[in-house]
């Protein structure tokens, strides 16, 4: 069934890919970077069925003029994808006041500004499917990377939120949690700082790590964009869904790892509740 998407972070990686492969299914699309130039050979093939527009995820205005043209152009809108995001590494004492903002405005509360200015139009239809990209980061700390952890863990808390809200009205709310897709995130889009030797078997690590897997991810982002198609098109889409085999992994073993520390703690933790 043909549906009407917004996608943000379309110009490059999964984003790109999900454009395309929605294109290519049949689908609409309004696809939506802070450069579209990189668009225009989708557009030039695939007409009047995809609609781009400029789009700074961080700017309110911008985020509704692109719910507004989605309206004229395709008269609403069925799924939104929060896609729009990029990455740093480097250590908390070190990075600057305003690096760890700019990260956490863009994937953080870019999140939250277009969710916002996407939620009338669907509350109006009574139908509706937000696709909230968080990460393996939003579910463990991911060394070296705390301001992308502390803004990928707001989108889960955002989220958890947000689909009580939205069952109300209708409207379905999915988390992505992606691993390492072979994309140009561990590139151009990520900030490789190693720090200070202080912090060089975590920090240091994580950023020659990331130099040597550059190119090397096992994630494929058209099966990735191929999974999103998918599941924009269900009626009972899952809430959470990990992207990757280490993804599954990683995460399994986190959620183990807490059990765990929650059980040898209980005694302790239950201590503090006023006597019976």
């Amino acid at each position: 069934m043909e549906r009407r998407w917004l996608i943000t972070g379309s110009s490059k990686g999964i984003g790109r890919a999900l454009v395309q492969t929605l294109l290519e299914g049949g689908h609409k699309v309004v696809a939506t970077a802070r450069s579209i130039e990189g668009l225009s050979d989708l557009s030039s093939q695939f007409g009047d069925r995809i609609a781009l527009f400029p789009l700074d995820v961080t700017d309110a205005g911008g985020a509704a003029a692109a719910v507004e043209l989605a309206k004229e152009r395709f008269g609403g809108l069925d799924v939104v994808v929060n896609n729009a995001g990029f990455g740093s590494v480097n250590s908390v004492e070190d990075a600057s006041l305003e690096d760890i903002r700019r990260e956490i405005e863009t994937n953080l509360f870019g999140t939250i500004i277009v969710t916002k200015a996407v939620i009338p139009l669907m509350r109006e239809q009574r139908r509706g499917h937000i696709i909230n990209f968080s990460s393996v980061g939003g579910r463990l700390g991911a060394a070296g990377r705390a301001a992308y952890s502390a803004a990928k863990w707001g989108v889960e808390g955002f989220s958890e939120v947000l689909v009580k809200e939205m069952s109300l009205i209708g409207v379905r709310v999915t988390i992505i949690e992606p691993g390492g897709f072979r994309t140009d995130f561990a590139g151009g889009s990520t900030v490789l700082q190693a720090g200070r030797p202080d912090y060089d078997a975590v920090v240091g690590a994580a950023a020659r790590f990331q130099r040597d897997f550059n190119g090397r991810q096992p994630g494929d982002p058209k099966k990735a964009a191929r999974v999103i198609m998918e599941i924009g098109q269900m009626e009972e889409p899952p809430f959470r869904l990990a992207l990757g085999r280490d993804a599954v992994t990683a995460i399994r073993n986190a959620s183990e790892g807490r059990r765990n520390q929650l059980s040898e703690w209980e005694a302790l933790s239950m201590s503090t509740d006023f006597d019976s």
